[in-house]
């Protein structure tokens, strides 16, 4: 799974994550872009994604866009739900797979992707930070701090409170171990 908020860098370091790894397919999820990492606004981050994985050589066969129709929170969730969803249309019921995602906000994103999959499917992240920002201590960084202050309190918020968000909401299909097929034919992404 790519976050593809991230931006165009940093989907290139998602391409080279899944050139060197063992993977079967790329999943790239988001909802409407803020053009914040990218070129202009309104557009799909997930179809923002896919199109520079395919500009870095990756095969179309192996890139599945899942976008979201995300409000202005829970879009980590949003994008979540979206990828399982997807991939439920597909047939494909993942035993693990990576989530690939910015530095402060991965170990939430495990988590919220983890919630969505449910415990048939490994949820693992690979935590990017770019070259040169781990300059110095975090807390030199006023921007640095931020973010790791930010992201612990959504992270404690997420695993105490599910960011508000009511189980019975979530869909039935978000769960891989409840799916049938799962024994049946699993399909590894890594």
């Amino acid at each position: 799974m790519v976050e593809g908020w991230i931006g165009r860098a940093w989907v290139r370091a998602a391409a080279a994550e899944f050139e060197q790894g063992s993977y079967r397919y790329i999943v790239t999820t988001g909802g409407l872009t803020d053009a914040k990492g990218w070129i202009e606004p309104g557009w799909s981050y997930a179809r923002g994604a896919a199109d520079e994985l395919l500009r870095l050589g990756v095969s179309q066969d192996r890139i599945i866009v899942a976008p979201a129709a995300v409000p202005e929170s829970q879009r980590t969730y949003n994008s979540a739900v979206a990828a399982r969803r997807v991939l439920d249309s597909l047939g494909i019921w993942p035993q693990a797979l990576n989530v690939f995602t910015l530095g402060p906000h991965a170990r939430r994103s495990r988590l919220v992707y983890a919630k969505v999959e449910g415990p048939g499917t490994k949820v693992r992240v690979i935590s990017w930070v770019p070259s040169g920002e781990h300059a110095g201590p975090w807390w030199r960084s006023s921007d640095r701090a931020k973010a790791l202050l930010t992201e612990t309190a959504c992270y404690v918020y997420e695993a105490l409170l599910d960011s508000g968000r009511e189980f019975n909401n979530r869909p039935d299909a978000a769960s891989s171990a409840q799916h049938p097929s799962l024994k049946a034919n699993p399909v590894k992404l890594k």
